[in-house]
């Protein structure tokens, strides 16, 4: 699922969901069963996957930038998300499109 307007926190899921944001278009893919899935169904959307970082939502609205799509080296050599602009950026794309 592609979110590219507002959608409510009650759709995400228990314990949580796990989501890739295109951090260039501002856009958000939920709901698949591994990371890489949501990457996927973006890049099917003209994303490009240098822009591609995953994460997970929890229902109280918190963030964990943990991901196997974010293993990058020489950018990012960890599944969590090492550089501060990028979460901030995954951060606000997340507050302008779940409320």
């Amino acid at each position: 699922m592609i979110i590219r307007n507002k959608i409510k926190k009650e759709e995400i899921e228990s314990p949580f969901t796990k989501a890739v944001a295109d951090i260039e278009k501002e856009i958000v893919s939920i709901k698949c069963e591994l990371h890489i899935d949501c990457a996927e169904e973006l890049i099917k959307n003209g994303s490009s996957i240098s822009d591609l970082w995953g994460f997970n939502i929890y229902p109280d609205g918190s963030l964990d930038f943990v991901s196997l799509i974010n293993i990058r080296p020489p950018k990012n050599r960890s599944m969590e998300i090492e550089d501060e602009k990028i979460r901030q950026k995954i951060e606000t794309v997340i507050r302008n499109l779940i409320v």
